[in-house]
């Protein structure tokens, strides 16, 4: 029933797609097109502007020079995508690809130059490439930049960058339905998300309810966001509380010109977006955009009865910017999250499983808001950056579990509030040319209240596991500098060092990196960093049987981690990256004597007592053939050979939940030009080492009271199904008229209905155990207008 809605509301979001789309081909569209592309000019070390830098269209003498506050704008600009050149004397050339220029919107870039050591002058250096090169300039290898448009026009991005993510080399998804990112196998909860260069809550809808550190759907919106660092390890120094990677994300400005909006209508969500001038004369701008769930609405008209339940999602994302002449720039941004799941019981006749008796709902609220201010010194070589931020995460999921004759049962009450207060500052001085210097420290206030009601059987009370409220600080100090030695070796080198009041641990980390450019052609680099984080606050505040909290003592869970890199540039719209790396993780929580790792957690919760005795390690090598969007076409090649392992506290190594041993993924895209209009098409396809399991103890499944499975966890994830086999697909096409556009897109992700395990189950009507697989795909149709 819920399958057959679901249909439904696809073919009714088709027809009025169709209908909107009839209407509009009509209009005219052999007249040329033409929009503005603006931006700012700064040096990548100090933020200082930039005065007469030139600035050219595809190679040719179409152009302009920015004025003395490093502002430019160039007028006429066809509609389509251009690659821009950005050269000034003494600085290295930068080019920024697949610039695409629409109708509606103007096109804001702020761009960055690297300064060349003055006794370089004669010496030809390799240009920067917006593709090829992080936004962090202390990055030395294994960070990848991604602009939000990459995000919609990626076959199976759907708008979001995690989902994004999972196209790149040595970076996996746990599930279709799922964002949550696996690097080299480490599990998705250990990564690290930030905004604005604080560490925020996952920014997911449903965040961790499935998997931890996973979610449904990004909460930050492609209408805002811009673009954004994704590192996979060795990351530099200013980067604490991190083991797999970082998404350090940021807002983009709103247009401080002119006023622009967007409305999008789609089978995920109803969008509309804003931006626009504060005040004209003193160039600040707000960009806003909210988003409200289809499904909720429907239901809201429909009924929940009808749709299966309660669905409830909506998000809110906005940046105000404001520039002073004299003290510095402020900025006020934010995001929040609203979640809601309410069940409903089907008719136990048609149950296959007793799973499907337990019914689960949960409110979530999410989010972060901050104030951000940036001021450049007179000497125009330091900077100063400020952030006082405070973020929230409040959970409440409830558990029932039903029989056959729909008698209910408490199985879990949860309540989860953490709300932590930050500040965050660092100084960025050049020294010179070749020395520049990030030094900083971040204070963290976490505030907890939680409490953790627990019974796996049915019919017996409630147990509790948690009951707390408190407060403790994480304090992080950290400095980092990038040298240029001689003409063709940059050293990046720092430390970090964090400390947590609540037990008192603490610990020192090194980073360090070599990039040497051999040739035009050729680069090698090595990275080596030791990276720790804290667990989340739940586990730290599990009871024993005796009332305490051992879990207190956990150390951080630590990792060392060394990549190397090679990089050939075949062309300058093609590159071939291979990077081996090994991480080795200690410090891990496991229980006393058994197999359970923190590193293989999945649940919302948990209720083990563990020790800060476990081991873990992962290895291997990844593979990027890449051709840059050029006539027209990109596609990308992404291959992963890997290990990923764990030792419990039984000293017993085991294979992780995501040890898929191989990754491999293959997109291509094409764009065509039809006057003003552009079609686009993109296709990708991922085969995945099969989904880790743990074999079934039949023995213990049978004898349990409600035949929940129980796992051999003397065989910890030792058996592996076979491959998947995973498409996707997405198709726009966007209509350019004068002062307006209108884009129509359809998107997939698992096309090609690959069935997914989703771990084993008693069948009620077979009696067997048998492994529990469901086609997870997520399909979107959406109508979009910009004014």
């Amino acid at each position: 029933m819920k399958q057959m809605e679901r249909t439904t509301m696809r073919y009714v979001f088709i027809a009025v797609i169709f209908l909107i789309l009839s209407q509009i081909i009509p209009a005219q569209n052999k007249e040329q097109l033409n929009q503005k592309v603006r931006g700012v000019v700064t040096d990548e070390a100090s933020g200082q502007p930039l005065p007469y830098v030139t600035l050219t269209l595809d190679n040719t003498q179409t152009g302009t020079v920015t004025d003395e506050d490093g502002v430019f704008v160039l007028s006429n600009v066809s509609i389509g995508r251009h690659t821009l050149y950005v050269s000034y004397m003494g600085y290295g050339t930068a080019i920024i690809k697949e610039l695409l220029v629409g109708s509606a919107k103007e096109t804001y870039l702020e761009i960055t130059l690297v300064e060349k050591p003055m006794e370089l002058d004669e010496v030809v250096i390799r240009p920067k490439i917006n593709k090829a090169e992080p936004l962090n300039e202390m990055a030395t290898l294994g960070a990848q930049t991604f602009s939000i448009e990459e995000a919609g026009r990626f076959a199976g991005g759907m708008d979001d960058p995690a989902r994004l993510a999972s196209a790149y080399a040595g970076v996996a998804t746990p599930a279709a339905n799922n964002n949550g990112i696996s690097i080299h196998g480490n599990a998705p909860g250990l990564l690290q998300w930030r905004l604005e260069g604080i560490e925020i809550p996952n920014p997911n809808h449903f965040a961790d309810t499935d998997v931890l550190g996973g979610g449904f759907l990004s909460g930050l919106s492609s209408n805002v966001l811009g673009n954004f660092d994704f590192f996979i390890g060795a990351f530099p120094a200013e980067y604490n509380n991190a083991i797999s990677g970082v998404f350090d994300m940021r807002l983009r400005n709103g247009n401080n010109r002119k006023y622009q909006h967007t409305f999008q209508l789609g089978v995920l969500g109803i969008d509309f977006a804003s931006e626009g001038p504060v005040s004209k004369k003193q160039h600040s701008s707000y960009i806003i955009n909210y988003r409200y769930s289809t499904t909720s609405l429907i239901e809201k008209i429909r009924g929940k009865e009808n749709m299966g339940g309660t669905l409830d999602y909506q998000d809110l994302n906005f940046k105000f910017h404001f520039p002073t002449r004299k003290v510095g720039t402020f900025s006020l941004w934010g995001i929040g999250l609203i979640d809601k799941v309410i069940p409903i019981l089907e008719d136990p006749s048609d149950w296959e499983y007793l799973d499907e008796g337990i019914l689960t709902g949960a409110k979530q609220k999410s989010g972060a808001m901050g104030l951000s201010h940036r001021y450049l010194f007179g000497n125009y070589k330091t900077s100063l950056h400020t952030t006082i931020a405070g973020t929230i995460l409040n959970s409440h999921v409830d558990e029932e579990t039903c029989d056959f004759s729909e008698n209910r049962s408490p199985r879990t009450d949860m309540t989860a509030n953490t709300t932590n207060l930050v500040f965050t500052s660092y100084v960025n001085h050049k020294f010179s040319s070749r020395h520049t210097n990030k030094s900083g420290l971040t204070l963290t206030n976490i505030n907890y209240d939680m409490n953790l009601d627990f019974t796996p059987v049915f019919g017996n009370s409630l147990e509790n596991y948690m009951n707390t409220e408190g407060n403790t600080d994480l304090i992080s100090v950290y400095s980092n500098s990038k040298i240029n030695i001689g003409n063709s070796f940059i050293l990046t080198a720092g430390f970090n060092a964090q400390y947590l009041a609540l037990n008192r641990r603490a610990t020192l980390e090194p980073r360090i990196g070599l990039k040497w450019q051999a040739t035009p052609k050729n680069s090698f680099a090595i990275a080596y960093g030791l990276h720790s984080r804290m667990e989340k606050p739940d586990v730290y505040f599990v009871k024993d049987e005796h009332g305490n909290q051992p879990n207190r003592k956990l150390n951080f869970t630590k990792n060392h981690h060394l990549m190397l890199s090679y990089v050939y540039r075949i062309s300058e719209d093609m590159n071939l990256k291979i990077e081996p790396y090994y991480q080795y993780l200690f410090d891990v929580p496991v229980t006393e004597n058994g197999s359970y790792s923190i590193l293989n957690r999945r649940d919302f919760y948990i209720t083990e007592i563990l020790v800060s005795k476990g081991l873990g390690r992962n290895y291997g090598v990844d593979f990027t053939f890449e051709k840059y969007f050029t006539k027209g076409i990109y596609y990308m090649v992404t291959a992963s050979l890997f290990k990923s392992e764990y030792r419990g506290g039984d000293k017993v190594w085991y294979n992780t939940r995501y040890d898929r041993k191989f990754i491999l993924n293959g997109l291509i895209g094409k764009e065509w030009m039809f006057g003003n209009d552009i079609l686009g098409v993109n296709l990708k396809m991922s085969v995945l080492g099969g989904q880790r399991y743990t074999p079934v103890d039949d023995a213990a499944t049978l004898a349990h009271p409600d035949k929940e499975v129980q796992y051999d966890e003397t065989r910890m994830y030792s058996k592996q199904f076979s491959l998947l086999y995973i498409g996707d697909f997405s198709i726009s096409y966007k209509m350019n008229r004068r002062r307006v556009a209108h884009e129509f897109a359809v998107k997939s992700v698992n096309a090609t209905g690959q069935k997914e395990y989703n771990g084993h189950r008693y069948n009620v009507k077979t009696g067997e155990i048998e492994p529990y697989n469901t086609v997870t795909s997520m399909f979107n149709v959406s109508y979009r207008i910009e004014f």
